[in-house]
């Protein structure tokens, strides 16, 4: 661009508090990029619910699991603050739409602490930068020609934000009411016909570059199925998108830039969060990538699909900037196999399950039973059996075997594992093929999980980590190194501190590979273990990489009830000095309460 046209496009664009434009920069060298995560942001026009839970867990996963492995990791995740939904929310508590987005952004990010969601920017789109990101973004769509204004008529969804085309409406009857009207396909919400003058994008110019996108890229999106829709959406139903409203239907939103009668169209405004996350439109030529973009992984529900990899991809295509790597789009959580709803009180509030379960256990259920394909089903007495059988009676019950008996020391047992001795007695054959067959299972646990990482699928990498758990208590139990060690035979002592080093190095590894899921208890595995804190990556997960663990820091308990994961107590009467007391049944991981009866 000539000097004398660059001055005039800053002096344009700063009318609308933006930075000039930049050339889309070159591929970023993967050693200077973060690695960027992003969840949706999330509507503030009610409270959050488990769905919301999910994403952000799933998200944290993924950063957690590039720290793991020694990079620069970012994540984004916050609230989607404006739109007719959010709007109408605020009138009906009669309170000043700020005000209302004020309070609920509250909940939502409260939400992301206790659910141990180690993000870099809570972005909220009344955010100033934010602001200033969409108005730049709309001010280059409009130089390029790709914004027209048009009188626009539709159907339109409140509760969708969108415009459907006639061909994706269905007639609807609703079960409670037995109200009939015209309803979006796909959701079943109501629609409604709307006329009015606003400004559109010229979506349809991209169709081919869209279709030859997905054609290149078959494994943008996963599920690989989820493709399909997409491309079934641009081949039959692609239309230009209205991406603007009259101030008279919605006020509240970021004006149109030179026309403040119109509201930007709150998708356009929200997909752009992860541009500003970024640092757009702030970037020096050729060093966007420092921000993280494009985003390695964008984590999306199923029911915002088109947005993310229709919508999306078209207005990035359109100013030439680079499309995000992945669309992670996971499937919703059901109650009683009804797809939860406020109307039907089915709702899961996350923050109740996170006080009666545990942080931890809330991010293990949903980690290990959660729907990314299929939808999943939340059951209480589900995560009740999930816990006892993989947490309390896996890992909880295999560290209080080795880290309590007083008949052998945890430290002693591994510095002389590491203790070249040619006297040592021979382990017994049979003993040593099954410790060599445990040996070989640990040594493909941390490739197999890091593997199931790489294919974005963290339901299966965590199931293999708790498998480990469950073959290593019986191992344990099938080779009774208590009996053993009491021996006066040399041999069968030298068998023992094997089968605990082994055990040992299954808990060491295992812990490592749980931090990105279980942060907190993961933390406390390797603490009572005494794994020094700068032996905790991925690179660390070799068998007897650490000959210097075995001092724990921190209390291992003396019984199942202070334990890594305790019991969850069931109501039952017992007698104490002849007065009836009742352990009350556990709504929590806490230690058993007494209360008089």
């Amino acid at each position: 661009m000539c000097s004398s046209c660059r001055s005039n496009f800053v002096v344009a664009s700063r009318r609308f508090s933006s930075e000039p434009a930049v050339p889309a920069p070159p591929p970023p060298a993967a050693a200077d990029k973060p690695y960027y995560v992003t969840t949706p942001i999330f509507y503030v026009n009610a409270a959050p619910h488990i769905g919301h839970m999910y994403s952000m867990v799933l998200a944290d996963v993924f950063k957690r699991w590039q720290t793991l492995l020694g990079n620069r990791a970012i994540l984004c995740t916050g609230t989607d603050e404006h739109g007719m939904k959010v709007q109408q929310a605020a009138a009906l508590a009669d309170m000043d739409p700020k005000q209302f987005c004020d309070e609920n952004a509250e909940k939502f990010e409260e939400l992301a602490h206790l659910s141990r969601v180690d993000y870099d920017r809570f972005i909220r789109t009344t955010d100033s930068d934010h602001v200033q990101a969409v108005e730049h973004f709309w001010f280059l769509l409009r130089e390029k020609g790709l914004i027209y204004e048009t009188k626009h008529e539709g159907w339109y969804s409140v509760s969708d934000e969108c415009f459907y085309p006639e061909s994706q409406l269905v007639k609807y009857q609703e079960s409670f009411t037995g109200a009939v009207y015209m309803a979006s396909a796909e959701t079943k919400n109501k629609v409604e016909w709307v006329e009015e003058k606003n400004y559109c994008f010229r979506m349809t110019e991209l169709k081919d570059r869209l279709l030859d996108f997905y054609e290149k890229n078959p494994g943008w999106i996963e599920p690989a199925f989820r493709m399909n829709e997409v491309v079934d959406w641009v081949k039959n139903h692609l239309e230009d998108l209205s991406i603007s409203r009259p101030v008279q239907r919605l006020s509240w939103g970021i004006r149109a830039p030179g026309d403040p009668s119109q509201t930007i169209y709150v998708w356009v405004d929200a997909l752009i969060n992860y541009l500003t996350a970024a640092g757009f439109p702030d970037w020096a030529p050729g060093e966007s990538h420092l921000g993280g973009w494009p985003a390695d992984v964008h984590i999306v529900g199923k029911d915002i699909l088109r947005f993310h990899c229709v919508y999306w991809p078209a207005l990035l295509m359109a100013l030439d900037l680079p499309l995000p790597k992945k669309v992670l789009v996971h499937s919703h959580w059901t109650l009683n196999k009804r797809k939860m709803s406020k109307s039907l009180g089915n709702v899961v509030n996350p923050i109740y399950a996170i006080n009666r379960w545990g942080v931890d256990t809330a991010r293990f259920y949903l980690l290990s039973e959660g729907g990314i394909a299929d939808d999943a089903d939340y059951s209480n007495n589900t995560l009740v059996v999930k816990y006892k059988k993989y947490l309390q009676w896996g890992f909880g019950n295999l560290l209080g075997r080795l880290t309590r008996p007083k008949v052998w020391n945890v430290r002693e047992v591994v510095k002389n594992s590491f203790t070249e001795d040619a006297s040592r007695p021979q382990v017994p054959k049979a003993l040593q093929e099954l410790i060599t067959g445990f040996e070989a299972a640990l040594a493909e646990l941390p490739p197999t999980v890091a593997q199931q990482m790489e294919k974005h699928d963290p339901v299966s990498a965590i199931r293999k980590i708790l498998e480990i758990g469950t073959r290593l208590n019986e191992f344990l139990t099938q080779t009774q190194p208590w009996s053993l060690v009491k021996s006066s035979n040399p041999a069968d002592r030298v068998a023992a501190e094997n089968v605990l080093f082994l055990v040992a190095e299954g808990l060491r590894i295992s812990g490592i590979l749980l931090q990105p899921f279980l942060p907190d208890k993961a933390t406390q595995m390797l603490d009572t273990l005494g794994v020094a804190q700068d032996k905790r990556t991925f690179g660390h997960t070799v068998l007897r990489c650490d000959p210097d663990y075995g001092v724990p820091m921190v209390d291992p308990g003396s019984s199942r009830v202070d334990g890594l994961f305790p019991p969850l107590v069931e109501d039952v009467e017992v007698t104490y000095s002849g007065s009836v007391k009742t352990r009350r049944k556990a709504t929590s991981t806490f230690p058993i309460v007494q209360t008089d009866n």
